[in-house]
């Protein structure tokens, strides 16, 4: 079937809907003199997946330059000419003016014929078959770079529909779309929260228990003091690293022992944060009996990044809260285990992420070819400790908003597999977009013919 196309569609190039295509404008030494107008000029970052979400560096022109720049119009699509090899062909569907702002050179702005819906050439160029022939077209010696050349794009074959279906499926992607981006909308809104919430809660506690008539609740604090760590409920102690963990590096072998053998923390879930379960650990480690019982994990362990690209994210946090009992860590991070268990262990999850930790963190790190934290840096830090139940109610407070934030993300990945599939079917005429009677839209199963 691979010769047939949907009944009244009609086989086209990427070309055939394409009015024009212009490159943006090249910043280099010739083109930024040491003074004259500066000018926001787009990162090839702002398009991804379809979407458009402007992001700029700031830079000076020459007059001319800048008077010869493309702006990003309403209706155009972004094209990634030239980017690494996962993101080169990546586009995004411009859906207001942007007069302030240039075109870089690795950027092409499509302008599409008015027989052809720009809406819905977007997400052509996002479907399973048009990816694939746009990263079989890009050339480039490099790992790095790789380039598509303006012919090769033109000439991508594509399975056309009338104008009118074009923009219905359009209309049906779309509003996939917009539910998705609410839905993201909640979820960043909740992290905005969370974040909040936790600074709050870190530095000022829940308060004191009390009994009342609908069972526990807590009196806010009223009484504070100044301590190394800040202004801190005067009930909290405050106490070293050292005098809470003990510290011990994770495993470092060859390459050839990685990917076989039992279950490894590694780095990326100690950066994600909100507790390590077993269920995360995807990465494995060939270990002898007694290496295991060297760098074994317990329940409650707390693990640290001691290395980063910068300081920023040196020092990260996260709490082994799996059951396993093989379970190992990689020398990438630290293990912090409680000489005397003063931290409650799911309070670990967020203890470390306050305002005050993470700066001493980033007091304490050193930065050579990369940001590092040794354990007699960590040794050094303070931490403040409230009364164990009110540790327990700060985590439960905070786990109510992850709990939350789980649930929409779990939400919104349904809503994408949907839209994939919907892209699927409706991209290439396998299910037909139709008007009924009642002037409403229907989905139908399609037929086929030969267009030779």
């Amino acid at each position: 079937m691979s010769n047939l196309v949907p009944e009244g569609w009609s086989e086209s190039k990427i070309g055939d809907a394409v009015l024009s295509s212009k490159g943006g404008v090249s910043v280099n030494s010739e083109n930024r003199p040491k003074i004259g107008g500066e000018f926001g000029i787009l990162k090839t970052s702002s398009v991804y997946d379809g979407r458009f979400i402007p992001s700029e560096h700031k830079t000076i022109l020459h007059d001319e330059v800048a008077r010869a720049a493309v702006n990003p119009r309403k209706g155009h699509i972004l094209f990634s000419r030239m980017n690494t090899p996962a993101l080169v062909g990546q586009s995004g569907y411009v859906d207001k003016e942007y007069q302030d702002l240039f075109i870089p050179d690795r950027l092409w702005q499509l302008e599409i014929n008015q027989q052809f819906s720009s809406k819905w050439l977007s997400y052509i160029l996002r479907s399973q078959k048009v990816v694939k022939s746009i990263t079989d077209a890009a050339t480039g010696t490099s790992n790095s770079m790789k380039n598509i050349a303006k012919p090769n794009l033109m000439s991508i074959p594509i399975n056309t529909p009338p104008l009118p279906e074009q923009q219905k499926i359009a209309a049906i992607l779309t509003s996939v779309d917009e539910v998705i981006e609410k839905t993201q909308a909640q979820i960043d809104k909740l992290k905005d929260l969370k974040t909040a919430m936790m600074q709050e809660l870190l530095t000022n506690g829940v308060g004191t228990k009390q009994g009342t008539v609908d069972g526990e609740g807590y009196i806010p604090h009223t009484e504070f003091k100044d301590s190394p760590v800040g202004r801190i409920p005067k009930s909290w102690d405050v106490k070293s690293f050292e005098d809470v963990f003990t510290l011990k590096n994770g495993v470092n072998k060859g390459k050839e022992f990685f990917g076989v053998g039992g279950p490894i923390i590694s780095y990326r879930n100690v950066f994600d944060g909100n507790g390590i379960y077993d269920s995360m650990l995807t990465a494995k480690v060939d270990l002898t009996e007694n290496e295991l019982n060297r760098f074994r994990v317990n329940y409650g362990d707390v693990f640290i990044t001691r290395t980063s690209e910068t300081a920023d994210e040196i020092g990260y946090t996260n709490v082994y809260l799996g059951t396993r009992d093989d379970v190992v860590f990689n020398g990438f991070v630290i293990r912090a285990r409680q000489k005397v268990e003063l931290l409650d262990f799911e309070y670990c999850k967020y203890a470390f992420q306050s305002y005050s930790i993470r700066n001493q963190m980033r007091l304490n790190s050193k930065f050579t070819t990369r940001a590092g934290i040794s354990g007699e840096s960590l040794n050094r830090i303070l931490i403040a400790i409230p009364s164990r139940s009110e540790q327990q109610s700060i985590a439960k407070s905070i786990s109510s908003i992850d709990l939350r934030i789980l649930s929409l993300s779990k939400s919104k990945q349904a809503k994408v597999l949907i839209k994939k599939a919907l892209m699927q079917d409706l991209l290439t005429g396998k299910v037909r977009v139709k008007l009924n009677s009642g002037n409403e839209l229907s989905l139908q199963a399609s037929s086929y013919t030969n267009p030779s």
